[in-house]
């Protein structure tokens, strides 16, 4: 090969190693008699190096810009003697400008807003004031993927659903976890409850699997859960050996492990996702990955209704507490509404996301929420639904929003481990103390609004379970 066609193939982007050798060859071969090739080849490095030198510089500006580099970062790149007049010039112009701007914008705020940032406690801190770090609640082995709260007859309760296969239910204001269920042989996506009416301390507990089934099972007295608390030891052991049903034992003083479900309802075809007990307790809702949603009679586990229409993998479901109407949400960027109030049921379409629908959630007066990928949560009027009431932006994907039954407020947790709390106009009222708070991506929030220590939890990918105090207005 001719070193006239080494150049050429060099100039075509050839980097084998077989070229490169021939390349370096090339430069060092003295004999060359036509040194016009070098000169070029030199140009061309030249003006290489040049724009890597803008470029560079340009790359460095902009992290300062970004806060990701002090402004001093290219005092040394600047003042280095290679560097052109031109570029050099530029680049300060552009710090000098940049550094104005910033100024100004930060005096562009009316005064009555721009001088309480200077006191003690406001901006970002100002957070601190509304809520607070309570307690953390122990025993998850994984992801913690749903929470539930639910109180009667003074008795409240919070409950989650894990990755561990298991279901746990906590006192919110100890952090005691008083029962766990077992039952599972996958992951539990989602737990909801309700108050046994026959008696004063008992609640039954839905549990929705990886397994593709939906279990419900029964808590015990909580009366008789918390006796130990004050019994002798020796009661404590024959306590520990206690049967409930026959098949569930004592685990300790306050923790019973529950193994056997009074309910299993199958039917689909794929992961259970969520699982609600419809108004008035005699039938529930599933919906799975399967696309469908099933309503089962509570009584003898069969299927009453299959709710097809979503395009996509079904993620949540809720049910209004007063009214038989269901909310189902889909990854096909949609979210249901199904009135089941008349014998010919009724359905509507809402599309007023652009990603996954991760939750959607009954809120207080006629309000409904959903919270989507597309980082956005909608608020929507129940009695007029043609497009949203209030609609809030965030950095983030949204999961499971949270709604408080006494106040206007939502708690709504992100892909990015915050947790945001606005009220229903779409205004941001606080969000929770990075500091105490997850680690990883936020599954799950929702209010305990009976409690008076902890009336705000949240779950997280990280296992954990984190109780706050929130201060809100009734």
């Amino acid at each position: 090969m001719s070193k006239e066609k080494e150049v050429t193939s060099f100039h075509s982007g050839d980097r084998s190693r077989a070229q490169a050798d021939h390349i370096s060859s090339f430069f060092n071969d003295t004999s060359v008699e036509t040194p016009g090739y070098k000169q070029r080849l030199y140009e061309l490095f030249s003006q290489i190096d040049k724009e890597f030198e803008t470029l560079y510089l340009e790359n460095c500006q902009l992290k300062i810009r970004l806060g990701q580099a002090p402004e001093n970062s290219l005092n040394d790149f600047i003042k280095s003697p290679d560097t052109s007049t031109s570029i050099f010039n530029e680049i300060k112009a552009a710090q000098k400008k940049y550094r104005q701007q910033k100024w100004k914008s930060a005096f562009r705020r009316p005064p009555q807003r721009f001088v309480p940032s200077l006191k003690v406690g406001s901006g970002q801190n100002s957070d601190s004031s509304k809520h607070s770090f309570v307690r953390s609640f122990e025993g998850h082995q994984d992801a913690v993927l749903a929470l539930a709260t639910s109180s009667f007859n003074g008795h409240a309760l919070v409950a989650s659903a894990s990755a561990d296969q298991s279901a746990r239910i906590f006192c919110p204001d100890s952090g005691e976890c008083l029962f766990q269920y077992d039952g599972h042989n996958g992951a539990v996506n989602s737990i909801s409850l309700m108050p046994d009416i026959s008696t004063n301390d008992q609640f039954f507990v839905l549990t929705a699997s990886g397994d593709r089934t939906v279990h419900l099972w029964k808590t015990s007295s909580l009366n008789e859960s918390s006796q130990p608390n004050n019994s002798s030891e020796d009661d404590l052991d024959a306590t520990s050996e206690k049967l409930i049903d026959n098949e569930d034992e004592h685990v300790g003083p306050a923790s019973v492990v529950i193994r056997q479900p009074l309910r299993v309802f199958s039917g689909h075809s794929d992961a259970v996702v969520g699982a609600e007990f419809l108004q008035g307790g005699e039938q529930l809702i599933t919906v799975s990955w399967d696309r469908t949603a099933n309503i089962y009679d509570m009584e003898n586990e069969t299927v009453v209704n299959v709710l097809t229409g979503h395009d996509s993998e079904l993620t949540f479901c809720s049910s209004h507490k007063t009214n038989k109407i269901v909310a189902t949400a889909s990854r096909d960027h949609t979210f249901r509404l199904w009135d089941f109030r008349e014998t010919m049921r009724s359905v509507a379409v809402f599309q007023g996301h652009n990603a996954a629908v991760n939750s959607v959630v009954f809120a207080a007066n006629h309000h409904i929420i959903s919270g989507s990928d597309d980082r956005t949560v909608k608020v929507w009027d129940l009695r007029n639904m043609r497009c949203a009431i209030a609609s809030s932006r965030f950095d983030s994907g949204v999961n499971k929003v949270g709604a408080s039954t006494k106040s206007r407020l939502m708690a709504i947790p992100l892909d990015n481990r915050h947790v945001y709390i606005h009220d229903l106009n779409g205004n941001r009222i606080g969000r929770l103390h990075r500091g105490n708070s997850h680690t990883a991506l936020v599954t799950s929030a929702i209010w305990s609004d009976e409690t008076d220590s902890t009336n705000l939890i949240t779950a997280s990918i990280d296992k954990k379970m984190f109780g706050w105090r929130v201060n809100v207005k009734s």
